[in-house]
């Protein structure tokens, strides 16, 4: 895998940080390319041998020249694309989050086509692609432009022959996940390591997916055989929001009472109803006792 040189779009996200964390432990060259400078997320996840690992470019995925420039000097061959503002963002500047979201994602399948790339496209989707029912009717504009970039990905394979993955995760849970809608119940697993209380903000069932399962999910897409467009929902199983309290108070039982929920579900369908990709899932109690795990590594170390 020594030849292979990634680049990470949204790497300072929680996937992203992953994503970058992981392929360096594989032995893969990796560029980090992102608007922000916030490593928080990264130095969660990795260690500082790891984090110098990454070469790191501050850039906007809505700046085609830029991102060309990224794939030409870098000499990338494989593509996972993570930048995106989440749900909470593009409500509040939908022009914005279109350009992101939208053009963004545009931008960088039409910087693939330029430069050739031969391995597919790894891209974010998401499980907003559907409604309560599972229809695909979004009921966000989050949902809306990530439709958008499903049929920009099937018309790049039909006029230009351009291979991709894009990947629908739902609820991602895990060290890192600290911001969006449904970041909810990784903060629940933070406050319960740190004895502190936390309400999360909707309940019903839905599916939990484990951030580094996530992550090697859209590694082994790009590392997959180009075959068109292709778009899978990511594999899971459905819980209650109460049984993954339980979950947390099985693991810290002073928790016990303190993490609560509001019963309101989530706008989407508890169970994802596409094809699934084949990825490896980590039991929920196994993953919520490694999160668990890191954030109490996290403060003993802090």
């Amino acid at each position: 895998m020594s030849g292979e040189r990634f680049l990470v779009t949204g790497v300072l996200g929680c996937i992203g940080a992953w994503a970058a964390t992981l392929l360096v432990r594989d032995g893969a060259t990796v560029v980090g390319y992102d608007l922000g400078d916030d490593r928080h997320r990264l130095e969660l996840i990795a260690t500082p041998e790891e984090v110098d690992e990454i070469t790191f470019v501050r850039g906007d995925v809505t700046d085609l020249d830029q991102i060309e420039r990224t794939l030409r000097e870098h000499e990338i061959t494989h593509v996972v694309h993570l930048a995106a503002l989440q749900v909470p963002f593009v409500k509040a500047n939908p022009p914005l989050g279109a350009a992101v979201n939208v053009i963004g994602t545009v931008n960088v399948f039409e910087t693939a086509r330029r430069h050739r790339l031969e391995t597919p496209i790894a891209y974010a989707s998401t499980a907003a692609v559907y409604d309560e029912r599972g229809d695909r009717s979004p009921r966000t504009l989050y949902g809306v432009f990530k439709v958008a970039n499903e049929g920009t990905a099937a018309v790049y394979a039909a006029d230009e022959g351009l291979s991709s993955v894009g990947i629908r995760p739902f609820v991602v849970f895990g060290p890192g996940r600290d911001q969006g809608l449904t970041s909810g119940p990784t903060l629940a697993m933070e406050a319960a390591a740190n004895g502190e209380p936390y309400r999360i903000a909707f309940g019903g069932r839905t599916e939990l997916h484990y951030a580094p399962d996530v992550a090697w999910g859209f590694i082994n897409a790009a590392r997959s055989e180009p075959t068109g467009a292709r778009a899978y929902d990511f594999p899971g199983s459905p819980v209650s929001i109460a049984g993954v309290v339980e979950a947390i108070e099985a693991e810290v039982p002073d928790a016990a009472g303190t993490i609560t929920f509001d019963d309101v579900p989530l706008p989407f369908p508890e169970q994802l109803p596409g094809e699934r990709l084949e990825a490896h899932v980590t039991p929920l109690d196994a993953a919520v006792r490694e999160t668990i795990e890191h954030f109490r590594a996290a403060v003993r170390t802090a």
